[in-house]
């Protein structure tokens, strides 16, 4: 069936069904020793999430080559392990002290802080393996980054937990969420294009679309934080305003918030035009990510 036929909700639907069954393949089962991180991994990884970065990822790929490349599940995977790393250890007492996520009790909540922070570190490490079996040293250094301290995910934790104690800007607030978030997100793109063999011209409109869509999924994010209830979102609803943290709207209102996650869509979707309609399926990712409701 062509991408014009199937709606978006069943495509969403088929692509998490199939990252689903790639994570079960790959992770240890919860049978095997010692039982315990096994468990603690599973628990965390198959607890409902959206899938949205290995998704992005296969799209990537499918936008540059016109089809899957082998191994993209592999790759695409990686992302998502080490996703569900960060949130595992997001939600600990020393850092965001989130007894929700999901919908349902945090890692440490049912199976205590060490084990959780193992978790994390057992989802991290083995995302590097699986991502080495499947694709190239550059890809390895590509995920690394993105989820390291000069720009990347771990730099975006500490700018966030350093502004608690500062005065709200935008400057900080940008330099926060293009690590902490936008970085695997665009990650995710790039990731897939390379895997697909992109051209520079490519990756490089990629990255652009993945800059653009990851500061729009932060500022909604912030938006539902102080929208929406802890039941819509799944996870503790008003956290950010309540530990101080720097959000899009409490720098600059909900409203120009809003009118910023709408510009970011836009942009992201000029940054789309080299590929013309093969990037469709792209496009409808970026409006999901700003309508989004939790």
């Amino acid at each position: 069936m062509t991408s014009s036929v199937v709606s978006l909700s069943e495509y969403l639907a088929a692509q998490a069904s199939r990252i689903d069954a790639a994570l079960d393949r790959l992770l240890p089962a919860e049978s095997e020793p010692p039982e315990t991180i096994h468990r603690a991994m599973r628990y965390s990884v198959f607890a409902g999430g959206k899938r949205i970065r290995p998704i992005l990822c296969l799209e990537a790929g499918r936008t540059v080559a016109g089809a899957d490349e082998e191994g993209i599940e592999e790759v695409a995977c990686s992302l998502e392990l080490i996703h569900t790393y960060s949130l595992i250890h997001d939600d600990l007492p020393a850092l965001d002290n989130d007894d929700l996520r999901r919908g349902r009790p945090t890692s440490h909540k049912v199976f205590g802080e060490a084990m959780a922070i193992l978790a994390g570190d057992a989802l991290l490490t083995y995302a590097f393996e699986v991502l080495a079996r499947a694709g190239s040293a550059a890809l390895v250094g590509e995920l690394a980054r993105a989820a390291g301290t000069v720009g990347g995910m771990i730099a975006g934790q500490v700018h966030d937990i350093e502004g608690e104690s500062q005065p709200p800007s935008a400057e900080l607030l940008e330099r926060i969420h293009r690590a902490k978030t936008g970085a695997l997100l665009r990650c995710s793109l790039r990731l897939g294009a390379m895997h697909a063999g992109a051209t520079a011209g490519q990756l490089e409109a990629l990255s652009r679309f993945g800059e653009h869509i990851g500061l729009a999924f932060q500022i909604v994010d912030d938006i539902l934080d102080v929208t929406q209830t802890s039941e819509q979102l799944g996870k503790t609803a008003g956290k950010d305003a309540a530990q101080h943290k720097i959000t899009f709207p409490a720098v600059h209102g909900l409203e120009a918030s809003r009118r910023m996650a709408a510009e970011q869509r836009t942009l992201a979707h000029e940054a789309l035009s080299v590929f013309g309609d093969r990037a469709l399926r792209l496009r409808q990712l970026a409006d999901l990510i700003v309508d989004r409701s939790s």
